[in-house]
């Protein structure tokens, strides 16, 4: 599964890794994250608290299996080689659809950013779809030429998405050492439910821990690189995360957060003037930007690892003389846009929320079966089993959030993919 690629092709360094790790944790959905926590008080930082240690112990497994087995596909490789080509393929299947589904979202984050700073795009009707899908294409032919070159555009955008937020926690470190009152927020019962519900929450913002394991066979010195970038960038990740949500906490009223469209703006507006606005909203843009094309490299590499292990059809195994498999590129992006287009549609917003909700819910399998892979694959070490039994109840706790009823629909869009898996089981034997 690590095969294929000539070693002569420069891949992806540590830096470049670490950007992709941290390019796909944060994206936009933090700038607007605060207005959604702040009603649930105390309990929000209980939930990133929560959420955190989850996602260390995923990233840790990931780590650990990224320094053993450094095999293109990620939970796929891990999957297949711990249980078998079945579960290796509802393993990749799941995460596949996750990620060209999610995309979707995320391309609309660009745009509706944009919009902000140039409000006739909002307001004209189709630019915002047009826009929407030219991202998705444009970082679709980034990826195409080489993922050297998406490694140098995560790069740049991680570096920039960090820069707004990053001055926001200095901000309210300066205001704590400064003496400056901390505001009394109102207060809100600490509970199970709530702090269940601040998880379910936070823990989309870890979604893509596994990055670095995923284009493993890219990536120069992998058994050391995809680890330390790995727990490096979940580590950091989560250090902002629960930076910005002290800041918000101690220096912006509950009510004001929950009411802002803006809040990450709102707050820097407050100290610097209201003109940040039009600021923040471009590093948002540029921070949605960079999380769509670290998903593109993935939506890519999933099924062509899937086609080089034998599940899926041979044709999605096809690279170009740069060795990027163009195909399964243009076939998901493809997907993506239809996604995204379907975004919208008049009387389909409520459809794509669906949808999104089910891939997620069916994407939890993925996470879950890395976890079980590690116990099979690497039994004789017995801290590691802990760490990832605790990371599969996570896993499964979360999941549980998301409501039977996306949990089934999740399901059975995973045994939707069991006729694609066996037809090319067929073909194979046929052709023996």
């Amino acid at each position: 599964m690590n095969s294929g690629r000539k070693a002569t092709r420069r891949g992806l360094g540590f830096w470049m890794t670490l950007a992709l790790v941290v390019g796909n944790l944060i994206g936009s959905g933090i700038y607007l994250l605060p207005a959604t926590l702040a009603p649930l008080g105390t309990n929000q930082l209980i939930g990133w608290l929560v959420t955190i240690g989850g996602a260390l112990c995923l990233a840790v497994v990931f780590a650990r299996l990224g320094a053993k087995l450094p095999l293109a596909g990620g939970p796929y490789a891990y999957a297949s080689a711990a249980f078998g080509p079945l579960a290796g393929f509802a393993t990749a299947w799941s995460y596949w659809t996750m990620i060209w589904a999610g995309n979707g979202a995320i391309a609309v984050a660009v745009v509706s950013n944009l919009s902000l700073i140039a409000p006739w795009i909002g307001k004209t009707e189709g630019v915002p779809a047009l826009l929407s899908v030219a991202c998705v294409w444009l970082l679709t032919a980034v990826n195409i030429r080489g993922v050297r070159a998406a490694g140098e555009v995560s790069l740049v955008t991680s570096a920039l998405k960090l820069m707004p937020l990053v001055l926001l926690i200095a901000l309210a470190l300066w205001l704590a050492l400064s003496g400056a009152p901390h505001v009394v927020q109102p207060p809100v019962p600490i509970a199970a439910g709530a702090i269940a519900t601040a998880a379910g929450l936070t823990f989309w913002g870890f979604l893509g821990l596994e990055s670095a394991t995923v284009p493993a066979d890219k990536v120069e010195n992998a058994s050391t690189v995809v680890p330390r970038a790995t727990l490096i960038g979940t580590v950091l990740t989560g250090v902002v995360y629960l930076g910005i949500s002290l800041a918000f906490y101690a220096y912006m009223p509950t009510g004001q957060a929950a009411a802002s469209p803006a809040p990450v703006a709102d707050f820097l507006g407050a100290h610097f003037g209201g003109h940040v606005a039009s600021v923040v909203a471009v590093f948002a843009a540029i921070s949605a930007f960079g999380t769509l094309n670290g998903f593109i490299l993935l939506q890519g590499e999933v099924p062509w690892a899937m086609a080089r292990g034998g599940v899926f059809p041979a044709w999605f195994g096809k690279e170009s003389s740069r060795g990027t498999p163009t195909r399964a590129h243009i076939v998901s992006s493809i997907l993506l846009s239809c996604v995204t287009l379907m975004n919208f549609s008049r009387g389909l917003g409520d459809l794509f929320q669906f949808i999104a909700s089910v891939s997620l819910a069916a994407g939890m399998l993925s996470y879950l079966m890395a976890m079980l892979a590690a116990i099979r694959l690497l039994p004789a070490e017995r801290l590691l089993t802990v760490v990832a039994l605790i990371g599969a109840a996570f896993i499964v706790w979360a999941a549980w959030g998301l409501g039977e009823k996306a949990l089934g629909y999740g399901a059975l869009f995973v045994l939707a993919g069991v006729p694609v898996y066996w037809a090319v089981r067929l073909r194979q034997d046929a052709m023996r």
